[in-house]
């Protein structure tokens, strides 16, 4: 598991897979999230602006991160 350091006190679900470096670009955030490629906390989650707080797990393309504070 890899951990996300996050500097504010949550992350939008989008904008943490462009930072993890598993999605190129917002649109392509969106759409591994429309289908369904994306769990938090082992549940699928098809909502792109979700707010990710530290401690989340987050699950794709079988490669796991864990949202950790600064």
């Amino acid at each position: 598991m890899e951990k996300i350091v996050i500097t504010t006190s949550f992350i939008k679900l989008d904008s943490l897979l462009k930072l993890c470096g598993e999605a190129e670009t917002g649109g392509h955030a969106k759409e591994m999230i429309f289908d369904g490629e994306v769990k938090v906390d082992g549940e699928v989650c098809t909502v792109r602006g979700k707010k990710i707080y530290p401690g989340a797990v987050i699950k794709v393309n079988n490669m796991e991160y864990e949202v950790a504070g600064a």
